[in-house]
């Protein structure tokens, strides 16, 4: 039984910079290094998505449909906060708007002289 070959990003991306090469096709250059010619197809595919770049950055590498999944998230989150700071101005507003007339009555009552 054959053990299957690991690629790092490096190689992977030379082997698919090789496809871009004059005179090279995928095809020849998939045949060259003993991959799939699909294979070779989906790193290109992936390397044109920046996902092959980032391996080799070194960054982490996150599923389309999880970064969709986060992106959403993201969205409703930003919906509330707005949601939430308007219901807050609002409030301020009002507590504003209460705590006005209560101040000015206060000091435009004035106490007879004497007292109570």
């Amino acid at each position: 039984m054959q053990r299957r070959r690991r690629w790092t990003p490096e190689e992977k991306i030379r082997i698919v910079e090789e496809t871009y090469l004059p005179g090279n096709s995928v095809s020849l250059v998939a045949r060259r290094h003993g991959i799939a010619g699909n294979q070779l197809f989906t790193w290109r595919r992936l390397m044109t998505q920046g996902a092959l770049t980032a391996a080799a950055a070194g960054e982490e590498v996150v599923a389309a449909s999880d970064y969709r999944a986060l992106e959403a998230q993201v969205r409703e989150l930003q919906r509330l906060l707005g949601k939430k700071t308007m219901e807050n101005e609002l409030l301020r507003e009002a507590v504003s708007r209460a705590a006005g007339p209560k101040k000015q009555l206060l000091r435009s009552t004035s106490w007879p002289e004497g007292g109570r």
